[in-house]
């Protein structure tokens, strides 16, 4: 299986290829009212409207200003497309399925729905995202 590697802060995380469509550079968002604060908007991406959600909001994490390595990776699952905002993507990395493990119980919060399990990787610890439970359409709207 081939993931895609991004930084959030200090943690690695990855998500499957086969969930994304491209990697761009962040752009101007326009805000849309009424939704929740990690979906920071909708983008025109090559004519289609997607929106976008910022994942250090959504998993809790401290806000930080966009940088040149800041990225906003396309995703598509089913027939939703959206955006998510990370501090950076940084490779692509193949991972035995068998090697993946799952949360540690004692991981607690609520980010903890949003993964499928952690992988190791030569000395790197990755988190592997549950991509369902982060497009979850049942919370958008406020």
């Amino acid at each position: 299986m081939k993931i895609i590697v991004f930084q959030l802060g200090d943690e690695e995380y990855g998500i499957s290829v086969e969930e994304v469509q491209s990697i761009e550079k962040i752009q101007h968002i326009t805000r849309v009212p009424g939704v929740k604060k990690y979906v920071k908007g909708v983008i025109n991406l090559r004519g289609v409207i997607t929106p976008i959600i910022d994942l250090r909001t959504r998993f809790n994490l401290q806000e930080q200003l966009n940088h040149e390595l800041t990225r906003i990776i396309m995703v598509r699952l089913n027939d939703v497309e959206a955006g998510l905002i990370v501090d950076a993507a940084n490779d692509v990395v193949d991972i035995d399925e068998k090697t993946i493990a799952s949360v540690p119980e004692t991981v607690e919060g609520t980010a903890v729905e949003y993964l499928n399990g952690v992988v190791k990787v030569d000395s790197r610890l990755i988190v592997l995202l549950n991509l369902p439970k982060v497009l979850s359409l049942e919370d958008h709207l406020q």
